[in-house]
């Protein structure tokens, strides 16, 4: 007799690995952090669309080490009051960090489309570690 079992560690492992990840929401500006590293900056697409922003990441099947993987997700995040989406700002690290920014502004409406360009910077790998740490890194 063969049964599932519910597994719950699995999923927090795997959570404690994805160091590069975090969300900060202050009074000044909502900010999330990810660690696209196995992505190049073509692979990469933000957007904001009905009071959202959403990430998206694709790259077609390649060969590794241990043979072919494609990896493929979407993150949606939901604009806080007061962000308005054309404010949102995106910036792809050098070291594979990607930081999406909406400053906090008077509420408007949220409607309709529109895609962020990504701006690419140097390394920020020191700041997502201050910050998992609780630590502020400016």
């Amino acid at each position: 007799m063969s049964r599932e079992y519910y597994r719950p560690w699995r999923h927090l492992a795997a959570a404690a690995r994805d160091l590069g990840s975090s969300i900060k929401s202050d009074k000044d500006k909502f900010q999330v952090n990810l660690d696209v590293q196995h992505f190049s900056p073509e692979e990469i697409s933000v957007k904001t669309a009905d009071g959202y922003f959403v990430v998206e990441e694709k790259h077609e099947e390649k060969k590794d080490q241990h043979g072919y993987i494609s990896r493929q997700f979407t993150r949606r995040y939901a604009l806080p009051e007061g962000c308005t989406p054309e404010t949102v700002e995106s910036r792809l690290s050098s070291d594979g960090v990607l930081t999406v920014t909406a400053p906090r502004k008077v509420p408007l409406a949220v409607q309709g489309e529109r895609k962020v360009p990504i701006a690419q910077t140097g390394p920020v790998r020191k700041e997502v570690t201050d910050q998992s740490n609780g630590d502020k890194a400016q």
